[in-house]
């Protein structure tokens, strides 16, 4: 799997983790929970633009973002 291919599945994880928190009763803060989630996909999205470069990362970031919280792909 390529540096690129696997920034991006961890990003969706951490995007579907996030999901989940908003949509499943949770016993920690979801707002904790869901901040974690989007602090770690930040993280990866970061190394995604060293890899790619900033706009593209940005690009595909938020059309993956898109696709899990929409459920539309783009």
């Amino acid at each position: 799997m390529s540096e690129v291919a696997r920034l991006l599945q961890q990003i969706e994880m951490e995007y579907e983790a996030a999901k989940r928190g908003l949509e499943a009763y949770a016993i920690v803060s979801r707002h904790e929970f869901i901040t974690a989630r989007y602090d770690q996909a930040g993280i990866y999205q970061e190394q995604l633009a060293r890899v790619i470069g900033e706009k593209q990362a940005s690009d595909v970031v938020c059309n993956l973002y898109i696709e899990v919280f929409e459920g539309k792909k783009s």
